[in-house]
């Protein structure tokens, strides 16, 4: 009996936790900054070239934003690399043969709904570094650089998100198993 009102209180404290997290956040989109990699055209070919250079961007971002701690210091360490990025994605455009310049640019604007590994940005005025490849016309690609979504998993060495209460039910169960 005792075994089920541990069981009992642990599932309360794990729908009490659940609920209070699904809980809209005051914050909303202020809590996010987002990357958004805009490519010249929906041709193919920029389409092609807007993902080279998201993975150079996001190979000399990894570093630069990895000691954040907020999202305003990440903004900061953004605006502090435009010129890394900019050369960054226009040494991609050139080895491609590509004519046109990116500009980048740490700005709010408006987004719509967007899934990313299962987390769901809602329609909102987000701060956002904006990466325009030439005209900027064309599909985006786009993730979270804070906290780091786009960056986890990217270099192996991703953020890693654990819960205490998870661990609290894993021991409970092998813990019942070995007796």
């Amino acid at each position: 009996m005792k075994k089920y009102c541990i069981l009992f209180a642990l599932f309360f404290i794990i729908i009490v936790t659940a609920a209070i997290c699904a809980k809209p956040s005051d914050e909303g989109s202020a809590a996010y900054l987002r990357l958004h990699v805009r490519a010249n055209s929906d041709s193919a070919a920029d389409q092609a070239v807007k993902y080279e250079v998201k993975d150079a961007i996001v190979e000399y971002l990894t570093p630069v934003v990895a000691a954040c701690e907020s999202k305003d210091e990440a903004i900061a360490a953004l605006e502090a690399a435009i010129p890394g990025i900019e050369s960054t994605a226009n040494a991609v455009l050139a080895e491609n043969g590509f004519a046109y310049l990116s500009r980048a640019r740490v700005r709010a604007e408006e987004f719509p709904t967007r899934v990313y590994e299962g987390v769901t940005l809602e329609a909102g005025v987000y701060d956002a570094l904006i990466v325009e490849l030439g005209s900027g016309a064309g599909a985006n690609w786009w993730c979270v650089v804070y906290p780091p979504l786009c960056f986890a998993g990217e270099t192996g060495a991703g953020v890693q998100y654990s819960s205490r209460i998870w661990e609290i039910i894993q021991n409970f169960f092998s813990d019942r198993k070995e007796g």
